[in-house]
């Protein structure tokens, strides 16, 4: 596997444990539609959240979180789409994205971003 695959796994790891340690419930993680991903599907109380993380070893190029493209956005929005109607849920829902700066210690910083877009379904 390359490293920037072994980097972003890692990083979901960090991000499921940051999740799971602030109240919320892991529904499914690297969930797959065509060829859409989301990466964490997780719920809060009655609230279902698509999260997008992204992972960098540095963040001399720009925080990870910058590089969500609208693309991504878009293509992470029509899989929840399908998800939600897979699931039949009727309620609220919100996409976040989790950005973490993992360097070669393993030491890390994350930034959790509620909320950061929403889709023109």
């Amino acid at each position: 596997m390359a490293n920037h695959n072994d980097l972003g796994k890692a990083g979901e790891i960090i991000a499921a444990d940051h999740l799971g340690l602030n109240g919320y419930e892991i529904i499914e993680k690297n969930w797959r539609f065509g060829k859409a991903e989301i990466d964490i599907i997780a719920k809060k109380e009655a609230l279902l959240i698509f999260i997008e993380v992204k992972t960098r070893s540095t963040d001399f190029f720009g925080k990870p979180e910058e590089f969500v493209s609208q693309k991504k956005m878009e293509m992470v929005a029509d899989a929840a789409n399908i998800f939600i109607e897979k699931m039949a849920f009727d309620g609220e829902i919100r996409f976040d994205v989790i950005g973490i700066v993992l360097k070669k210690d393993n030491s890390f910083t994350l930034q959790h971003f509620e909320d950061t877009y929403f889709p023109e379904w």
